[in-house]
């Protein structure tokens, strides 16, 4: 069977694919850049699992308490050299990035301090955990006000705003990097220094707080290299590789980590409890391989926005543009069009590909959530991916693909499943 037999017999039509192929010529460029960034990234991963002399004891099963685990604790001390920041807390026992920045949050802000937002409305899972929508242990609940700065009409950032908002009482300035679901742009970590600056400047002292979903490995720097006290993420997306099963991460101070530690598990206890449960080998691999898993779901990302753009549905980031996470927003205009996406996505998955998706009432979100996702790990927005609240402009968010060869394979399933329904029309 020949390469075009095996699409076919995948269910993508010859149009369909050399419609792609097509794309690609134009993208060899694009490609070795991403190449060159991760080669560095390896390297820098690479380079601090030297430093901390990773060894084979380091996989070792610990249970219970996890007193004296060496594999966890220099773990830590692997994403803190990685990161470039004093200290890291990185445990399976936090359950996901909205669960990571509940505890970095909620460790560093007391009754009676405000939280600023300077880059408009957080993800909609934060929005219960800040208590904008009310919910049982919200930050309001325990005394914590709320402040945000809307961005500019072009996505750019509203420094009169937010100069205006910083006050005696902002204790903690969150910073989102990527879009979550909006059609903004995501931020550089250029743009997140400068903001940071800005801030600092205004307040000298304030502690700055980035969520770093996504964004892991998409550039040489981090935004802890840019003076961030923290940066926060999820293990099953990039930085665990598509191996991880669980877990987060908070790199930063020593002073906001070990807080982070305490909230984590329990005041005096900290970092000296926590059972790796026999993840280790997982967590070591995962990280080793993140710069090169995220480099296909980077390069997944930039075909998807050339073949969708060509077609006339708008993109964010669009095709032409810088990226600075691994997420593709393609408003697509309507319901059927959204479902008949993420319909080819999951046909495109090697775990429950006969699985139509169907839109749910997703806890944490305000609206139905549609999500194809054939994943080996739950939830994991490494792997191949796609969801969406079904509200307008009804754009879908494309991320992930743990090689960039399923990457593609799904995208153009995508837009088979958008041309058969009379939702796309290929070029003549």
């Amino acid at each position: 069977m020949d390469m075009e037999a095996m699409y076919q017999a995948l269910g993508v039509s010859p149009a369909v694919r050399a419609y792609g192929e097509a794309a690609l010529e134009r993208l060899r460029n694009r490609f070795a850049a991403i190449d060159h960034t991760a080669e560095y990234n390896q390297a820098k991963v690479l380079l601090a699992m030297r430093e901390n002399r990773v060894n084979a004891t380091h996989f070792a099963a610990t249970t219970g308490y996890g007193y004296d685990d060496a594999g966890r604790d220099n773990l830590e001390r692997v994403y803190a050299s990685v990161f470039h920041t004093e200290a890291a807390l990185v445990r399976p026992q936090i359950t996901c990035g909205t669960h990571a920045l509940t505890v970095a949050l909620s460790a560093n802000l007391l009754p009676g301090d405000e939280l600023l937002s300077p880059v408009g409305a957080p993800y909609d899972t934060l929005e219960e955990v800040i208590g904008i929508r009310p919910s049982k242990c919200s930050l309001k609940e325990y005394g914590v006000t709320y402040a945000q700065a809307d961005l500019l009409p072009d996505g750019g950032f509203d420094y009169e705003a937010i100069r205006s908002k910083i006050n005696e009482r902002t204790k903690l300035i969150t910073i989102q990097r990527s879009k979550g679901y909006a059609t903004r742009p995501s931020f550089s970590v250029e743009q997140i220094g400068e903001l940071i600056a800005f801030c600092k400047s205004v307040r000298p002292g304030v502690k700055v707080m980035v969520d770093n979903c996504y964004g892991e490995f998409v550039e040489t720097r981090e935004p802890s290299d840019v003076g961030a006290d923290m940066v926060v993420g999820s293990l099953i997306k990039n930085p665990g590789g598509g191996l991880a099963p669980i877990g987060g991460y908070i790199c930063g101070t020593k002073e906001c980590v070990e807080r982070c530690a305490y909230r984590l598990s329990a005041p005096g206890l900290g970092q000296e409890v926590g059972a790796n449960l026999g993840l280790m080998p997982a967590f070591y691999q995962g990280l080793f391989l993140a710069p090169t898993v995220t480099a296909g779901a980077l390069k997944g990302a930039v075909f998807a926005a050339n073949l969708y753009e060509g077609l006339g549905f708008p993109c964010v980031p669009g095709a032409a543009e810088e990226r600075h996470d691994i997420i593709q927003a393609v408003t697509l205009g309507s319901r059927e069009a959204m479902l008949a996406f993420c319909l080819g996505i999951q046909a495109a998955a090697p775990v429950d590909s006969y699985v139509t998706p169907e839109p749910w009432a997703m806890p944490g979100y305000d609206s139905e959530v549609v999500m194809a996702a054939g994943a080996f790990v739950q939830g994991s927005s490494i792997e191949l991916s796609a969801d969406g609240p079904i509200r307008p402009p009804y754009a879908v968010y494309f991320q992930g693909g743990l090689t960039w060869q399923h990457a593609k394979l799904g995208i153009l399933m995508s837009l088979q499943k958008l041309a058969e329904a009379g939702l796309a029309k290929l070029p003549e």
